[in-house]
């Protein structure tokens, strides 16, 4: 009798451990629980110490953590007919655990649905311009999306980044050849803008000079000591001519002089000549109807 009491002791003991290790959880600090009692939906509770109700309340653990998702790589066409691979990633988190559980089967797998479907369709209307260039403004567009569609179940679409861009080999050299001639464009225009900006500068250089002569004889000294820096140099010295005006004006006056003596002496033995000429004439009128050689070289030029 006794044997028996002590048994059905013990049974009764270890049934109530079962019941109490049912109706008593644990959840960490990033864990909630939503519990079912009967069926219906109660509070969420959590973190820490859960009690439940035995063979009445059923529990179902969320974690609350930020969830990496990685989205699979999607065959897309740009909106210029250009073919490319891209692969993204999500960051998302739940924020209202009962509805988590409650308004979606699986909260996982219905966001990386709805996130691949939605990369296909924004990415679709890009062109590859700006798919390669303002990822920004498309990871913005994306995140704002996926939340919209993910908010009715709990969750908090964080952030979604665009990790890779892949495009036909083709592309690529086609994209190196566009590259390379704007590079050679823009060198081309650097180049004209230099040359108009020195032509400038040389004008406004020219009409100081043009104000001021001695600036000219100035930046001549001053090249030469630049040259003459230089080893194995051969040094031209430009002359200016308003130093070497008066020398010319001093020889035109001397050549001028000078043929207007020799053009005096000239016509004096000319007027000596034609006086001889006279005299023989008076005094042989002969010689004259003769045809005097001197006469004749003369007589044309008398007056």
């Amino acid at each position: 009798m006794i044997l028996g009491i002590v048994v059905a002791l013990l049974i009764l003991l270890a049934v109530a451990a079962a019941l109490a290790a049912a109706s008593v959880r644990v959840l960490r600090e990033y864990e909630r629980g939503v519990v079912f009692r009967l069926g219906r939906v109660t509070e969420h509770r959590g973190p820490g110490l859960v009690f439940l109700m035995p063979a009445l309340d059923r529990m179902v653990r969320v974690s609350l953590r930020t969830v990496t998702l990685k989205i699979p790589v999607q065959e897309i066409i740009t909106r210029d007919n250009v073919p490319a691979r891209v692969t993204a990633v999500t960051y998302y988190r739940i924020v209202d655990p009962t509805r988590s559980v409650t308004e979606i089967e699986n909260v996982v797998a219905a966001t990386s649905q709805i996130a691949q479907t939605t990369l296909r369709s924004v990415l679709g209307k890009a062109e590859l311009d700006a798919l390669l260039s303002e990822r920004e403004q498309l990871n913005e567009h994306l995140q704002q999306i996926i939340d919209d569609q993910t908010e009715p179940w709990g969750v908090k679409v964080t952030t979604v980044e665009i990790k890779d861009v892949e495009i036909p080999e083709r592309m690529q050299h086609a994209m190196a050849r566009q590259a390379e001639a704007e590079r050679e464009r823009r060198a081309k225009i650097i180049g004209a803008e230099a040359e108009f900006q020195a032509a400038a500068r040389l004008n406004d250089a020219a009409d100081v000079i043009s104000r001021n002569p001695v600036t000219l004889q100035l930046r001549y000294l001053q090249t030469l000591v630049e040259v003459s820096g230089q080893q194995g140099s051969t040094i031209v010295f430009p002359l200016p001519v308003d130093m070497i005006k008066p020398l010319l004006s001093s020889a035109e006056s001397r050549a001028a002089t000078t043929n207007g003596e020799e053009r005096a002496r000239l016509d004096e033995a000319l007027a000596g000549a034609r006086a001889a000429l006279a005299e023989a004439t008076l005094a042989d009128p002969a010689k004259a109807s003769l045809g005097d050689p001197a006469k004749a070289s003369l007589g044309t030029g008398g007056p």
